[in-house]
């Protein structure tokens, strides 16, 4: 590099204590990027998530259980330990969840994570007319920054904030989370922004960046962010914001992405010669179904640890999620394949799903989160069904069921047997069906559980054994306020003017 650069990014700061704090480590005079190749190196280790690793909250949806502390031979499994008890606040629905009393895994902190990427896209875009390099890669670091920035934010309101169309939530008066849009030192604490204004400013920024990275750029493999990522978080936005407004604008960017990759990969094509099933993971990066992927192949070691020899593991796939898969009738049919592609097993008396298995094992940076083609046209079939309910246009209907059909079709064992299309008249049913399809596919990834629990206001009752054995039933009602996750005891301890949600 031409110029010397000084990055402090020093990332074990308290996020969002004063402003001043906050941003005191981005002195002005020890920032000299020189050129855009500078920023862009500083974009990739501080804007991207790369390999970091967020909760996804599926301890509070239906698709985990809880089986309790397993005993060997009179003892507790040790290595079941820690991970039993850091899994308990959050399974049982615990208001306190995040408070100085429990201890929270790292990555469970995402309020800290997030606003420690935010930082690095607020200090990249402000320093983007201070170094050297052309307009079209100026505009390329911009329009990534916007996109990450928004994510990270999409990320903070829609497990902090209330859902925007819930009854009761008025977006003008009910709390998102505190915008900071600039590495600007000033004094002074940081409020919280109204979920309208939250929403709207993600929505500008997205708009901008699709524009942006549309003219400006275009990536060189799924692990950088190009236009057609930007338009699927849009798809995405639109879809949980859930604004009658909102539906047109799903199935136009579902279409736009879909313009350009449509194109979903057969799970019978993992099959080998001699009809093994090669489990190498959906969010492979050379697979052409993912727009965008992040983070590593490494387990969620907090709550899924390494297996202990036939010993039931403390929280696994729920029995619930795995019925939701057609089985088929032997090796010859296996049916619905993403019970075998998507999901790791355990063996104790039989063999039961545990965890997520949609990275790439033996790809480091291959991660499982991020977006895929597959969710493009669940947005678009949702949003067509619930058309097709209010207008009773066929049309609607059938593209709807086109999409699903397509998506079923690349997910069945084809080998030996054809996918038999499914057909459903009715609109209620015809969007149960979808919804169902919804979990099959995006099991245990990225939060959609908890998203589509929280827009679809559905309750939620998990059955808890505590480490002696004894059983207790807990429920997370619809439309709890618990929609809105507690802040972070670490963030309020340093903000004195951020406002904990109610509980």
């Amino acid at each position: 590099m031409k110029q010397r650069m000084i990055f402090c990014l020093i990332l074990l700061t308290t996020v969002l204590g004063s402003c001043k704090k906050f941003l005191a480590e981005y002195s002005q005079d020890e920032m000299r990027p020189g050129s855009t190749e500078d920023l862009a190196a500083l974009m990739y280790s501080d804007a991207y998530p790369y390999l970091q690793s967020m909760d996804s909250f599926d301890l509070l949806t239906d698709d985990v259980q809880n089986n309790g502390l397993a005993v060997v031979n009179g003892v507790q499994v040790a290595n079941y330990i820690a991970p039993f008890t850091a899994g308990t606040p959050i399974y049982t629905f615990d208001p306190s969840m995040f408070d100085a009393n429990n201890t929270i895994p790292g990555f469970a902190n995402i309020y800290q994570i997030c606003y420690n990427k935010i930082k690095g896209c607020n200090v990249v875009m402000d320093h983007l007319n201070k170094v050297s390099g052309t307009e079209q890669a100026k505009n390329a670091i911009k329009g990534q920054c916007l996109f990450l920035r928004s994510y990270y934010y999409f990320k903070l309101v829609t497990n902090y904030g209330l859902p925007y169309t819930a009854p009761g939530v008025n977006p003008e008066t009910n709390l998102g989370v505190p915008l900071v849009l600039s590495s600007l030192v000033s004094d002074g604490g940081l409020a919280r922004n109204t979920l309208k204004q939250t929403y709207d400013q993600i929505e500008k920024d997205l708009l901008e960046a699709a524009t942006l990275l549309r003219e400006s750029y275009i990536p060189p493999s799924s692990y950088r962010i190009g236009a057609i990522a930007a338009n699927a978080l849009l798809c995405r936005f639109y879809l949980y914001r859930g604004l009658d407004t909102d539906q047109d604008k799903v199935i136009s960017l579902a279409n736009t992405v879909l313009a350009e990759r449509s194109t979903l990969t057969p799970l019978s094509t993992f099959f080998t010669a001699n009809n093994s099933f090669t489990q190498t993971g959906i969010f492979d990066p050379a697979n052409t179904e993912v727009l965008w992927v992040y983070g590593g192949n490494n387990r969620n070691d907090s709550y899924f640890p390494l297996l202990a020899s036939l010993s039931t593991p403390p929280y696994t796939a729920s029995t619930a999620l795995a019925s939701q898969y057609e089985q088929g009738p032997g090796t010859t049919n296996y049916g619905d394949l993403r019970y075998q592609m998507y999901f790791t097993k355990y063996t104790n008396g039989g063999t039961f799903l545990y965890f997520s298995a949609k990275s790439t094992a033996t790809i480091t940076a291959s991660g499982s989160r991020g977006f895929r083609l597959s969710e493009i046209y669940l947005n678009r079939a949702e949003t067509l069904i619930k058309r097709f309910i209010k207008n009773g246009n066929a049309a609607d209907r059938i593209q709807a069921l086109s999409d699903l059909n397509y998506l079923r079709s690349n997910r069945y064992d084809t080998r030996n047997t054809t996918y038999t299309p499914v057909s459903i008249t009715d609109g209620a049913a015809l969007y149960t069906f979808y919804q169902q399809e919804r979990r099959r596919e995006l099991a245990l990834e990225d939060g959609h559980r908890w998203q589509d629990i929280r827009r679809w206001a559905i309750p939620v009752t998990h059955v808890y054994t505590s480490a002696d054995g004894v059983s207790s039933t807990f429920t997370l009602p619809a439309n709890s306020p618990l929609y809105a996750l507690p802040i972070p005891y670490t963030a309020l301890a340093t903000n004195v003017d951020l406002q904990q949600n109610a509980r």
